[in-house]
């Protein structure tokens, strides 16, 4: 039986900053090489609130539909994905210019991205056109709800893309920091999941910090009023105890985009080690270059998720290295304005993944 595409999309808008509006925009003539996604969920995450509350400008000017972290089925266009469950990709790169050749394509400068820079269309909706060439065909999912699959588009396959980043492998030692948060609980199980010896989780959380002990974390830290030589002192009782090096060969994972925690992960960086700035901030911060070439450390900045690495991060969640369920809830689409003022105020005990009810 064929599929009917309906005549309009079911969408909230961002008419600017601040507002949203419930509407219907025409659905557009698919063009080649494009499918057309019906959404089963959308994970909010904070880039949309920045958006929505900072202000932070849109390469598509509003009004625009946000949402970047989508899963769903495929009901028309390119016949290669018809009918498939999928993933689509925070990041879409253009596969032609130089960075995208060189393997950089996650930093594409012509890159679509959903509810940002691919037209109005953002993943607030009821359906979404999108190019068809790297979305993610799911397969067996192993019961996992295909609604929780959304979060993998950016919360966990951005952490991915950080420890390829890393050249994380088997046997490494890992700081996160901002271990409990939306993305960085997804960056303490992508480490150790990858095979860390050690995983250390640092965040200001505490109820959050203890419940990643038994996802990913083999020791935590809680910084709350304490200063950065009490947080080493921490750190390297940790190491004497497990006859682990304090001083040398850590991989440290900056996932809040604070000062705080940026000025942290700079103090912790020492020889041969490898920080890698995940969270995003506005903050300026100080910092000695001649300390990376006294370490022999480097400093690395990542952005987004290859999309051919979505099929290695999908395969982690359902075999059961990556946990989702425990991370995530869904709401109802309709509820949008009140999770996103949940989350604006950090009242968010999960992810959540909102689920189109127009």
């Amino acid at each position: 039986m064929a599929t009917v595409i309906p005549e309009f999309i079911d969408t909230w808008q961002m008419t600017e900053p601040g507002r949203l509006r419930r509407t219907r925009i025409p659905m557009p003539a698919l063009g080649e090489g494009e499918a057309l996604v019906r959404i089963s969920g959308c994970g909010v995450c904070r880039t949309d609130l920045s958006y929505f509350y900072a202000g932070v400008p849109t390469v598509q000017k509003p009004p625009l539909t946000l949402g970047h972290e989508i899963s769903g089925v495929v009901i028309a266009g390119d016949a290669r994905v018809l009918g498939k469950e999928v993933i689509v990709p925070a990041v879409l790169p253009c596969r032609c210019c130089e960075l995208c050749r060189t393997g950089r394509g996650n930093r594409c400068l012509a890159q679509k991205m959903p509810g940002n820079s691919m037209g109005i269309y953002g993943g607030f909706s009821s359906h979404i056109p999108v190019p068809a060439a790297d979305l993610c065909i799911v397969g067996n999912r192993g019961g996992i709800p295909l609604e929780h699959l959304a979060v993998v588009a950016d919360a966990v396959t951005t952490p991915y893309q950080a420890a390829r980043r890393a050249r994380l492998q088997a046997g490494d030692r890992v700081i996160v920091i901002g271990a409990a948060g939306g993305v960085g609980g997804f960056m303490t199980q992508v480490a150790k999941g990858m095979g860390a010896a050690a995983v250390i989780g640092i965040d200001i959380n505490a109820e959050k910090l203890e419940f990643m002990k038994g996802h990913g974390a083999d020791f935590t830290i809680d910084p709350t009023g304490k200063s950065i030589r009490d947080i080493k002192e921490s750190f390297k009782g940790f190491c004497k105890e497990k006859g682990l090096p304090a001083n040398h060969g850590w991989k440290i994972f900056e996932v809040t985009g604070s000062k705080a925690g940026q000025e942290l992960a700079l103090s912790l960086l020492s020889f041969t080690g490898t920080l890698v700035v995940v969270g995003y901030g506005t903050d300026e911060i100080s910092f000695m270059l001649s300390r990376l070439m006294a370490f022999d450390a480097e400093l690395i900045g990542t952005w987004g998720c290859l999309p051919e690495y979505y099929p290695e991060v999908l395969a982690m969640c359902i075999d059961g290295r990556i946990a989702l369920e425990a991370f995530v809830e869904t709401r109802p689409m309709s509820r949008i304005e009140q999770v996103f003022d949940e989350a604006h105020r950090g009242e968010l005990k999960r992810r959540v993944i909102l689920t189109p009810d127009f």
